[in-house]
């Protein structure tokens, strides 16, 4: 039986392991038969009113002339698969890289691409993309969670896999909201895009009470918690470069002057130093060779207790976001991975 291969003049199986595609070679010039498969592409998506990029399903046929059953699906596959090992010319790549044609070179390219739609559309209408997480965005059968879809976006590695390809779709974030994945909470950029919307052409805010809420948030109330000194003095929203005239800004709320303050560890700090502390009192009775469980509880002189094993395990998955001050005292009791 013959094995197959691909062939190097259609670009796809090879005519000899197909008799689909034997029938169009016999019946058609060699020169027609390199644009089979396009021309039939083109077809298709009219008769189906199909337009964008759109990842054609392997096992679709199509009608044409003498092959009744063309087999459009797995002629696309071959594309990217001749793609993928350098053989696919040039200007048969460019007559697929057309609007018209719409070529999806990586099927999970395509669901991105609608995403970016439905992310620039919500953009377009509210102004902002820092929705609630239980937010629908769409009508009818189209409706998304697209709150549940930024949240999705905003974590670790949800851009999809490879550096290179998330860096390419943070930038293409950026474009729609350079503020889609601010550092201060999502919560006060929604509030203030939404207010920012309602400010009249001498720049003035209406007046809004607290009590009135769009679409479960209470603008008034938050509004009020923003005009308090007390608010802003304890906010560290005036690093944000938005925020650096809040004196001319549409809301017209007015930045107090900072107190200096002496500052103390926080509480991220604090619990560091007790599991450093649980740590260094484990390796002084365990040694370093004996792995720490994950069970692992440390009582420390002040008879503080803590779990040393989870703490362990968390500070080692998160060493990444670890100072640098952190990170040299783990190093000085022997850890290798920090």
């Amino acid at each position: 039986m013959h094995e197959s291969h691909e062939d190097p003049v259609l670009g796809g199986v090879c005519t000899s392991c197909d008799p689909r595609l034997l029938r169009t070679r016999v019946y058609r010039p060699e020169s027609l038969v390199r644009l089979e498969g396009y021309q039939d592409l083109l077809r298709w998506r009219a008769e189906n009113g199909i337009t964008g990029l759109y990842a054609v399903p392997y096992d679709v046929e199509v009608e044409v002339g003498v092959t009744k059953d063309f087999p459009l699906g797995r002629w696309i596959h071959q594309q990217r698969k001749a793609l993928r090992a350098g053989e696919l010319e040039k200007r048969r790549k460019t007559l697929l890289d057309a609007p018209e044609a719409g070529m999806v070179w990586e099927p999970g390219e395509e669901a991105w691409e609608n995403k970016l739609a439905m992310l620039r559309s919500y953009r377009r209408a509210t102004g902002h993309l820092a929705p609630r997480q239980d937010t629908v965005w769409g009508e009818g059968e189209a409706m998304v969670p697209i709150g549940q879809h930024m949240a999705n976006l905003r974590r670790k590695g949800g851009k999809g896999k490879g550096p290179e390809r998330a860096a390419v779709r943070a930038a293409q974030l950026s474009e729609i909201d350079p503020d889609w994945n601010c550092p201060w909470p999502l919560n006060w950029q929604r509030h203030y895009r939404i207010l920012a919307d309602l400010v009249d052409a001498d720049g003035v805010l209406p007046a809004i009470e607290p009590g009135v809420v769009f679409e479960g948030d209470d603008l008034g109330r938050w509004l009020q918690r923003q005009k308090n000194p007390v608010t802003w003095a304890s906010s560290s929203l005036s690093s944000r470069s938005g925020c650096r005239s809040w004196a001319c800004n549409p809301l017209s709320l007015r930045r107090p002057p900072r107190q200096p303050r002496a500052k103390g560890p926080n509480k991220a700090q604090q619990a560091f130093q007790r599991g450093l502390a649980a740590l260094t009192q484990w390796i002084e009775r365990e040694g370093t060779d004996r792995p720490v469980p994950r069970k692992a509880v440390e009582i420390l002189p002040d008879g503080t207790e803590t779990n040393l094993g989870i703490w362990y395990s968390n500070t080692k998955t998160r060493r990444d976001k670890l100072t640098q001050e952190q990170l040299d005292a783990l190093r000085k009791l022997g850890m290798e991975w920090a």
